[in-house]
């Protein structure tokens, strides 16, 4: 039984791919034209990518203190800028206006 179900079931799957490969007409293939190349492009690509052939590449750390100092100056100008963001975010001037302003409205209302 197992056995007739499995060829029934190799048989479907031929069928179908018979059936999918008529199926299939692929367009006519287009003719290749030949490839132009603006000098102005290439020499604009050249300009642009100058700057990278200049640039020495990197290298590892001379030591461990070396990678530790990069690190901690990392760090702290990282809880900086993040410090910086929070004050801005806490001391905002306008919203401290808007809460006054509203303060007053509400009190001239009573």
């Amino acid at each position: 039984m197992a056995r007739a179900r499995g060829f029934l079931l190799l048989a479907a799957a031929g069928c179908a791919m018979l059936l999918a490969s008529q199926a299939f007409v692929p367009s006519p293939a287009p003719k290749a034209a030949p490839m132009e190349v603006d000098a102005r492009v290439l020499g604009a690509t050249f300009a642009g990518l100058a700057p990278l052939a200049i640039e020495q590449p990197a290298s590892a750390y001379d030591s461990v203190v070396a990678m530790l100092q990069s690190w901690l100056v990392g760090g702290i100008s990282l809880v900086l800028i993040y410090g910086a963001a929070l004050v801005a975010a806490v001391a905002n001037p306008l919203t401290k206006r808007r809460l006054e302003v509203r303060g007053e409205v509400e009190a001239m209302k009573k």
